[in-house]
């Protein structure tokens, strides 16, 4: 009975609760519900501030209280009407006739001005009610206007036309970009995303949060690192790629349970989808196995997930059956056009030229059925199909151009797949190097294989993927120092001196263990629907790493090139 009437009174506000012992609260001014044991809670957003309400709380159950709001001064019209707005939405206030000057005062302030605004909350004349407003059944009287603050001069953008506005530009006024509505809600989103992670890891599964360093030393292959000197000569730091071997320390050290929401870093270049820093939500577990670490995931990304339930378990796909029928470890499963094999039919054909081509080692014939394809793509379009990749690019390629068609290619809704069975390793410049890292398990059937034959070897790697992009890797590491040595010595060819310590740490006693690593940025972009994961990092650098806003990277003075023992460029 009390389940069921907090449901009701959530719908109400627009909230959706699936559980007594649960977290949820999505978008910007609707009520938040935070469940710690029975106790239901309501969280002040006004506590310790100069404000009674925000610019998205009032209703028309407010009419008649006096409240005080604070915001920026985003429009006005008519001489008598403004709407202010602050990150939780925007409320109409309108000005008494029979006080001109409190009038003049407000039109004669530029937009973008911060004041404190205190009036009686009324309901709207019927008919002039304003249904694309959370507050639009109400406006606020006003009794007195306070100037905080404002602007000096004419700002780039208005904060009202933000699409209008250069990407470059958005980028080099970020504090005003963060104004936006937009922006509000993505970053807002992401906040309560994160909480519900750690409430869930934490409070839920008694995982401890753990910070680790960020200035560590190179680690063997992997992606570029950015280097740090230092003021000892010829002594560098570098800035982590990621946890990794902290994750697994700690838990050979009887931290059996970890985890950290971590800054990584790599130094390479910049993707609408990647950053040279960046945020992974890293998870670390002792005595586990692949599935136990799946599980686990699949539980928090439900706690946290904002648009509705997520059907548990995720389906699974190995990464060979990913490239045999999509062309692609990550598949986007929101569509079929399944790769076809036609290898044995065209080989039936009897063309000897078809023959001699299909001989090559590793040959095949690959076919694309894409429905009414034909209507609606170029011919130079058709004319592409080539390899497994390609083709896995093309049916993406086609699902776009179908859909910018106005055709329905993809299904509603998150479609999660595991894909697993990765190659241990893979060949690069005539060389074995680690598919994803040399702290991968091998399969337990392959196990053999690390020493016999290598190259075809799979590994307890897995992925996690949605709509068609990676949101997550994980594996069972090695956990025997042997095999460790003789992956990174004899397969790879590693110097183990940088990483003696780990193995002098397996060689303690460390348990079997394995964990995974969830990109935040990306999977928040996805969840709100974000072109770009800048759309949902409140400080963001361009595509080629540069911060616009305050002009990052830049020079040294002379005397700290001397300092750290560096040459300044000529």
């Amino acid at each position: 009975m009390i389940a069921s009437n907090i449901s009701r009174v959530c719908k109400i506000f627009g909230n959706v609760v699936s559980s007594l012992s649960g977290t949820k609260t999505y978008g910007i001014g609707k009520m938040q519900i935070l469940r710690h044991s029975s106790r239901v809670t309501h969280p002040n957003p006004c506590s310790y501030q100069h404000r009674s309400h925000t610019c998205g709380q009032l209703r028309a159950l407010d009419d008649g209280r006096t409240v005080t709001l604070c915001g920026w001064l985003q429009f006005k019209r008519m001489g008598k009407f403004f709407t202010l707005r602050d990150g939780y939405g925007v409320t109409q206030l309108f000005l008494p006739e029979q006080d001109p000057a409190l009038a003049q005062k407000v039109e004669a302030l530029p937009l973008e001005s911060v004041l404190q605004v205190t009036g009686a909350v009324r309901r709207r004349p019927d008919g002039q009610q304003n249904q694309q407003m959370t507050t639009g059944d109400v406006e606020v009287v006003v009794h007195d206007v306070a100037i905080l603050n404002k602007p000096d001069r004419k700002l780039p953008f208005n904060i009202r036309s933000f699409n209008k506005a250069k990407e470059a530009l958005r980028l080099q006024y970020r504090y005003l970009d963060l104004r936006h509505p937009e922006l509000q809600h993505n970053i807002r989103l992401r906040s309560q995303m994160v909480m519900d992670m750690r409430e869930y890891l934490a409070r839920d599964h008694g995982f401890i949060d753990v910070e680790t360093p960020t200035l560590f030393k190179r680690t063997p292959g992997g992606a570029q690192e950015f280097v740090v000197p230092t003021r000892t000569a010829g002594r560098f730091y570098s800035l982590v790629q990621s946890p990794q071997q902290f994750k697994q320390l700690l838990v050979m050290g009887g931290l059996d349970r970890y985890f950290q929401i971590a800054r990584c870093y790599r130094d390479e270049g910049a993707r609408p989808d990647r950053q040279p820093e960046f945020t992974q939500v890293d998870i670390e577990l002792g005595f586990t196995t692949q599935l136990g670490i799946q599980s686990l995931v699949e539980g928090l990304l439900r706690r946290c997930w904002p648009l509705g339930d997520l059907v548990t378990p995720f389906p699974r796909i190995t990464y060979a059956q990913a490239i045999a029928q999509y062309g692609s470890d990550k598949p986007d499963l929101r569509f079929g056009w399944k790769l076809t094999d036609v290898t044995s039919t065209l080989r039936a054909c009897g063309s000897e030229l078809l023959e001699r081509e299909l001989a090559a080692p590793g040959a095949a014939a690959v076919a694309l059925v894409v429905p009414d394809g034909s209507c609606h793509f170029s011919r130079s379009l058709r004319a592409q199909h080539a390899v497994r990749a390609l083709i896995g690019r093309l049916r993406v390629q086609m699902a776009d151009r179908l859909e910018a068609s106005g055709v329905a290619v993809r299904q509603a809704g998150p479609h999660l797949v595991w894909v697993v069975d990765f190659p241990l390793f893979v060949e690069e410049e005539g060389r074995l190097v680690s598919a994803h890292h040399p702290f991968t398990r091998p399969h337990q059937e392959d196990e053999h294989l690390v020493h016999s034959n290598p190259s075809e070897a799979r590994s307890q790697h897995f992925d996690l993927v949605l709509d068609g992009w990676e949101i997550g890797g994980g594996s069972m590491r090695i956990h025997e120092p042997a095999l460790q040595r003789h992956v990174l010595e004899t397969v790879l060819g590693e110097d183990t001196a940088p990483l003696q310590h780990l193995l002098d740490a397996l060689a303690s006693g460390a348990p079997p263990h394995g964990g995974i690593a969830l990109g935040l940025d990306r999977l928040v972009a996805l969840v709100c629907g974000a072109q770009s994961i800048r759309d949902v990092i409140a400080f963001p650098k361009t595509s080629d790493g540069r911060d616009l806003m305050a002009d990052a990277p830049s020079d040294i003075s002379r005397e700290e090139y001397d300092l750290y023992h560096l040459t300044k460029p000529s």
